[in-house]
C-alpha cells in the first residue's frame, strides 16, 4: 500500500488512523533517510495511543530507546547510531518484543535481522518540502490485514 501525503498535517493524520489499528505486540519498522518524517510519524502514534505529552516524543538517537506510557506502553527506538544488529539485540529488544506494548524503530532497515517474523514495514519517502510517499508492507497475518483495512478506509476517505 502507497499513500501520498501532502503535508505534516497529512502525515500526523495518518499516524493516527495507524494507531487506531495497532495491537498489542505490535512492531512497527520505521524506514527513510533523514528528515523523512520518522520521528514525526512515531510522534503522531504515540499521541493517538495516549501518551499525554507528545512533545517529549523525540528521537532517542544517543539514548536509543524512549518508553512512553499511554494505552499501552510505547517503546521507541532508533538504530541509527548502532554499529551492528548485534547491538541492538543486545538491548534486550526480544523482551521489548514481548511486553504488550507498541514497539516503534526508526532506521529499522540497520536491524532487520533482529526484527521479528511478523511486523509492519513503513518506508518514508521525501518528495517535497512537506510532502512524503508512505509505503507500507505486512509482514506475517496480522499486518498483512491491518494494511488491507488501512488500505481500504482510505480508498473511502
Amino acid at each position: 500500500m502507497t499513500l501520498l501525503v501532502p503535508n505534516i498535517e497529512a502525515t500526523v493524520q495518518f499516524g493516527g488512523q495507524l494507531a487506531s489499528e495497532l495491537f498489542q505486540g505490535s512492531v512497527v519498522a520505521l524506514i527513510g533517510e533523514l528528515g523523512a518524517g520518522k520521528t514525526l510519524l512515531v510522534r503522531s502514534i504515540a499521541s493517538a495511543l495516549g501518551v499525554a505529552n507528545d512533545r517529549l516524543v523525540t528521537s532517542p538517537t544517543f539514548v536509543l530507546v524512549q518508553e512512553y506510557m499511554g494505552r499501552w506502553p510505547v517503546f521507541h527506538f532508533d538504530a541509527y547510531r548502532l554499529r551492528s544488529p548485534s547491538e541492538f539485540f543486545d538491548l534486550g529488544i526480544e523482551e521489548y518484543y514481548d511486553a504488550g506494548g507498541v514497539c516503534l524503530i526508526e532506521w529499522a532497515d540497520r536491524v532487520e535481522p533482529c526484527l521479528p517474523r511478523d511486523y509492519l514495514r513503513i518506508r518514508l519517502d521525501v518528495l517535497g518540502e512537506s510532502s512524503r510517499r508512505i509505503t507500507l508492507q505486512g509482514f506475517g497475518e496480522p499486518y498483512v490485514r491491518l494494511v488491507a483495512k488501512l488500505a481500504s478506509a482510505s480508498a473511502l476517505s
